[in-house]
C-alpha cells in the first residue's frame, strides 16, 4: 500500500523560507508524477507544482520563481523549497503521486505566513 508522508510545515515570516519534504513508501514503481497541491481555507484544492519522470516541472504562475520543486528517484522523494514566502502562500500542502493509473495524496502540511 502506497503512502505519502510529508514534514517541513510550519510557521514562517513574510519573506522567510521553508522547505517541504514528501517520502513515498509502500511502492514498487516509479512516479510518473510527483507534486504538491495546497487549500487555503475556503478555497479549492490548487496546484503549487508538478515535476515528472523526465525531470520536468510545472509550476502555477503565482510561485514561480520562488519555489523549486524537486525529486530523488532513489528515495521515492519529492521536495519543495519556498523562498519568500507571503502571506497569501499560506495553506495545507499536500503532496501527490501519480502512477500505474492512481492518484496518491499525502495527509497535509500545514504552512502559516505570518509576523
Amino acid at each position: 500500500q502506497v503512502q505519502l508522508v510529508e514534514s517541513g510545515g510550519g510557521l514562517v515570516q513574510p519573506g522567510g523560507s521553508l522547505r517541504l519534504s514528501c517520502a513515498a513508501t509502500g511502492s514498487t514503481f516509479t512516479f510518473n508524477a510527483m507534486g504538491w497541491y495546497r487549500q487555503a481555507p475556503g478555497k479549492q484544492r490548487e496546484l503549487v507544482a508538478t515535476i515528472y519522470i523526465n525531470s520536468l516541472t510545472n509550476y502555477a504562475a503565482s510561485v514561480k520563481g520562488r519555489f523549486t520543486i524537486s525529486r530523488e528517484y532513489a528515495k521515492n522523494s519529492v521536495y519543495l523549497q519556498m523562498n519568500s514566502l507571503k502571506p497569501e502562500d499560506q495553506a495545507v500542502y499536500y503532496c501527490n503521486a501519480q502512477g500505474a493509473g492512481y492518484d496518491y495524496w499525502g495527509q497535509g502540511t500545514q504552512v502559516t505566513v505570518s509576523s
